[in-house]
Parts: structure tokens; C-alpha cells; sequence
């Protein structure tokens, strides 16, 4: 008995490699290739493709599902990539280099709009005045660098490659996750605010209001800090760390001894009242007899 295999165009399904393609859209106008005749003895294979032949919309529907349903699955788990300065990562802030139009990057996104308009006028009078500029940055956390400073110090490094560019430049990073900062900059810079300023800003403005996670304060209140000593004006100071020394919750010898005391004397009245009231009853009771 006869058979008819399936056309050219059908051959798709069974060939792996044809499957990856992009389908086509389907144009009625083709001619359909004519089906090649062979000697098979199952009716069922016959009837199948025969249906292929004269229905030749379902190879098309076929083609469009399988299209639809690659979509899906890749929509469905193909990574998103990141894109944008909001998702930059800390290699990302070194190799992008120093901002142009502003004074801070804040790659772990903790600073609001207020924040980076204050910093850009409060800096750029800086650099107008003492040609003396400050860049601010921000990550959430760090991979490549054991702590803040030598991050710091690599970020100069890499955005001021020599001597003569980096030597009035100043940079101030803030490690949100570990709630740190530290300070670096050119000779001049250094110069300017003095070690002192220094030192204070990283133990006192940056870990101190970071921890109460006041990342704007915390930035804000560097710039003027730094700001005021480089102008020549008096430190304004910085936050103090707060002691975290807690509280005994163990009674001293003097407190447990008055407690002792007023115990016994609450325990000795009770057991005179339970001695006490039952005999002074009793005594009631047999006097009325």
C-alpha cells in the first residue's frame, strides 16, 4: 500500500536543527511540493500525513506555537542584565572615572535629590574659590578591597593617574553595608584640611550617622566640614559616638540585702497571721459554748 511522507516543509519537526530557526509566516500563495510515494503497510501513517496535505493551516499553527512557547521560556528564565548607573558596581565606579556635571556618585543609591543639589553648590563654590575638589562616592559594599581606605585610595589612583591631576583633588567614600568611610586625596588636599579634620570626619560624620543609616547627613555634613577648614573657619565638629554600654540588669550586694530584709518581713507577718487568726477563732469559738 502507498504512503504519503510528509512534504518538505514538514521535515522541520523531525530535524533538531531546523527547530532553533526563527519560523517563517506563512504565505497561502506557495505551491506545496509534491509528496513522494513509497510502499508502507500501516493506513494509520497514511491517514495522518494525508491530513497534512490537505490541511496545510495546522503546519503553520504548529510553527507559530512552538515560536510563542520559545518566548515564553526564555522570557521566563533568562536573566534580566542590569543596565544603567543605578545597577554599577564598585569596578564600575573606577573605570567610568570622576563625575563631570556633579560632585558625587552615588553608586549604593542612598542620596536624594535634595542631598546632590546642596553637595554640587556647596562644592563647586569650593572649587571656584580654593580650586580644591571634593568627589563623594557611595557603594553598598566592597569585593575587591579589604576596607574603605584602600578602596579610597584606588579610586584616586585610578581617576587621577598622575601627580600634577590629583594633587588639589580630595575623595570621600561610604560603605553603606559596613557602615564605615574613609578620606584620601593629593598632597594639597591633604594639606588643606590637615589630619586632624581627617581623622575626625572618618570616626565621627561618616560611621556614626551611617550606623543610623542618615547616609544624606552623614555625606552632607563632611562636605561642610571639609569645606569650613579648607576656607580657613573654625571646625564645626561632628557627631560623637554614642556609648553603647548597657546596663547590668544584676541587683548590687546593698540592693539584695534590703530586699532580703523586707522578704523576711513580709514572710514572718504572714506566717503570724496563718498561726494566729485559726487560734484567736478557735478561742471564739469555744467561748461561746
Amino acid at each position: 500500500m502507498e504512503t504519503i511522507l510528509a512534504p518538505r516543509s514538514f521535515s522541520s519537526l523531525f530535524n533538531p536543527k531546523s527547530s532553533h530557526q526563527y519560523p517563517r509566516s506563512h504565505s497561502p500563495n506557495l505551491p506545496i511540493s509534491k509528496p513522494v510515494c513509497c510502499s508502507l503497510k500501516k493506513d494509520s501513517v497514511f491517514q495522518s500525513f494525508s491530513a497534512v496535505r490537505t490541511n496545510p493551516d495546522w503546519f503553520s499553527h504548529v510553527h507559530h506555537g512552538l515560536a510563542a512557547l520559545a518566548i515564553s521560556l526564555a522570557l521566563n528564565f533568562t536573566p534580566i542584565l542590569a543596565t544603567g548607573s543605578a545597577f554599577a558596581s564598585e569596578f564600575d565606579v573606577l573605570n567610568d572615572g570622576p563625575p563631570k556635571e556633579s560632585y558625587v556618585v552615588d553608586d549604593a543609591g542612598v542620596l536624594s535629590r535634595v542631598t546632590r543639589s546642596d553637595l554640587k553648590n556647596l562644592l563647586s563654590d569650593l572649587e571656584y574659590r580654593k580650586k580644591v575638589r571634593i568627589n563623594f562616592v557611595t557603594v553598598r559594599k566592597l569585593t575587591s578591597k579589604a576596607d574603605a581606605f584602600e578602596y579610597a585610595d584606588q579610586v584616586l589612583e585610578r581617576w587621577y593617574p598622575t601627580l600634577e591631576e590629583g594633587n588639589n583633588k580630595g575623595i570621600v567614600v561610604l560603605v553603606t553595608s559596613q557602615k564605615e568611610g574613609a578620606v584620601t586625596g593629593g598632597p594639597e588636599f591633604i594639606k588643606a584640611v590637615g589630619d586632624t579634620v581627617l581623622d575626625a570626619v572618618v570616626s565621627q560624620n561618616l560611621p556614626v550617622l551611617a550606623t543610623d543609616e542618615k547616609y544624606n547627613e552623614a555625606i552632607y555634613s563632611s562636605a561642610k566640614r571639609l569645606a569650613a577648614v579648607i576656607d580657613g573657619l573654625p571646625d564645626p565638629g561632628g557627631p560623637q559616638p554614642k556609648d553603647n554600654k548597657r546596663e547590668s540588669n544584676f541587683k548590687t550586694k546593698e540592693e539584695t540585702a534590703e530586699k532580703r530584709d523586707q522578704f523576711t518581713v513580709v514572710v514572718g507577718g504572714l506566717l503570724v497571721i496563718a498561726f494566729v487568726v485559726p487560734m484567736a477563732q478557735y478561742y471564739a469559738y469555744i467561748s461561746r459554748k
